[in-house]
């Protein structure tokens, strides 16, 4: 896990559920996640698999991930190469999966961030960086727990690795 994370911006609104990321038609797929990836957004955005790139970040409004509690919709993110997901607010248990699986997730104020810019997000710093205009977005720090679960790729390397289970 980088520091750094460099990418294009996606933006979407509110509430965007799991569903608008993976629509619940294709659950059949969970079990080829390649294939489930193929339909990210696709309800929403139907060029998004077509036209994004590693690192992209994905940006959204309150209330993002809202719904099932399927990681699924985490997990295909990840396969698609999202660098990072910045949104006003996370539900629960997407925030948690998210990080799980080794993605940042940042709270931060999105309004100023516009689709198709590139942003420098520093998760050490807490700072959102645009390089294409001349804006700035702080964000609290990720907790040291939680940066490690980042560092190893997930919960499932960290545990892997350490032999427990991260203690607060």
């Amino acid at each position: 896990m980088r520091l750094i994370i460099k990418g294009r911006v996606w933006k979407f609104g509110d509430n965007i559920s799991t569903d608008h990321i993976i629509p619940g038609r294709y659950f059949y797929l969970r079990g080829n996640i390649n294939e489930l990836a193929k339909h990210t957004f696709e309800d929403i955005r139907p060029d998004f698999v077509k036209k994004v790139k590693p690192n992209d970040i994905v940006v959204g409004g309150y209330n993002f991930g809202m719904g099932s509690s399927r990681e699924h919709a985490v997990l295909v993110l990840k396969v698609l190469g999202i660098g990072a997901i910045i949104a006003r607010s996370f539900a629960r248990i997407f925030y948690r999966n998210a990080f799980n699986l080794g993605i940042p997730a940042i709270i931060a104020d999105t309004t100023d961030i516009n689709e198709g810019e590139t942003l420098e997000i520093h998760l050490d710093k807490g700072v959102v960086i645009s390089t294409t205009r001349d804006v700035v977005i702080r964000f609290n720090p990720i907790p040291p727990i939680m940066m490690k679960i980042l560092k190893e790729g997930g919960i499932i390397r960290y545990v892997l690795k350490y032999n427990d289970l991260p203690s607060r």
